[in-house]
């Protein structure tokens, strides 16, 4: 029980920070609706981002790591505790952990090499924006390098191909989201509340993944990562409507998540190799980053007040 309680901790901790960022922008969005609609957004976004997609997409990826027992077979499965569904999962979780290890690790990368930041551990320190370059060069050497080392599982191949690929995918779709926020947010734009709405549910979706990857750190147990992802969505959902905004004001405390992003990434991909990883260190490492860059910031922030 305690195993579980750590588990799902670690998962709603890193669900709230690994969406930090899409909440701030459903915030600014919202700003620009009406009541009506962004009731509609807060009801129905629950119901698809929590439920729908958190709910669906644990389930696709287990299927796809085995897909002879079929997608209405792992649902039953999953739910049953199955001892031979288990067996089968820990057979199979070198799979499922390497493709989600690298869109982690490349998630980490990119916002290292490309997004601006206040720097506070040392990457952040020594990577400079004109570094960007990088990136794309140190995403390839590490598709062929793991490509190489998974060169005995034509499923570990494609599992560290499709993860790069995922990543790549969503990184296309949030370039023109970006650019498209910037029009949502434009006093003289002229698309509707529903446009507005179905905006923020298609990027909700993709953000989403980004929880749902990191969650397979933590276990490989569909009912916990639901809880955990679940409650941490909810939780988000809350400070969404009491102004998550305020978060942009912790001046270090994205270089926490998006560390513990990259040091999950590698975990997973050392599982995926065999490597053992305590089940308490996702957690922990999730927590102490976060927990770090957290009490920093405050501190920040009371010195700015105390000399303002």
């Amino acid at each position: 029980m305690f195993s579980i309680l750590i588990i799902i901790l670690g998962l709603v901790v890193f669900e709230i920070v690994s969406s930090a960022d899409n909440a701030i922008v459903n915030a600014h969005v919202l700003k620009t609706m009406s009541p009506k609609w962004r009731k509609i957004f807060l009801f129905w976004g629950i119901i698809f981002a929590v439920f729908i997609i958190r709910g669906l997409v644990p389930l696709l990826v287990v299927w796809l790591s085995a897909p002879e027992i079929g997608f209405m077979g792992v649902f039953h499965a999953a739910f049953s505790g199955s001892v031979q569904f288990k067996q089968l999962i820990e057979e199979r979780k070198g799979i499922i952990l390497l493709g989600a290890g690298v869109f982690m690790a490349l998630l980490y990368l990119h916002w290292l090499f490309l997004e601006k930041k206040d720097p506070y551990f040392v990457p952040d320190k020594l990577i400079k924006p004109q570094h960007g370059i990088w990136f794309f060069d140190a995403a390839a050497l590490i598709l062929v390098a793991l490509l190489y080392l998974a060169r005995h599982s034509w499923l570990l191949m494609l599992s560290a191909a499709i993860g790069n690929a995922v990543f790549f995918i969503l990184f296309g779709f949030r370039e023109q989201a970006a650019k498209q926020e910037e029009i949502l947010q434009g006093a003289n734009n002229n698309l509707s509340d529903f446009s507005k709405l179905m905006y923020l549910e298609v990027l909700d979706a993709s953000f989403s993944f980004d929880g749902v990857f990191g969650a397979f750190a933590f276990t490989t147990s569909i009912p916990l990562i639901l809880i955990g992802n679940g409650i941490g969505a909810l939780v988000v959902r809350q400070l969404t409507i009491m102004g998550i905004e305020k978060i942009s004001n912790y001046r270090w405390l994205k270089n926490g998540a998006m560390t513990s992003i990259g040091i999950l990434g590698l975990f997973m991909i050392a599982k995926s190799f065999g490597v053992h990883i305590p089940e308490y260190l996702p957690t922990l490492t999730t927590i102490g980053f976060v927990g770090l860059t957290f009490w920093k910031s405050h501190q920040l922030l009371k010195k700015n007040a105390y000399v303002n």
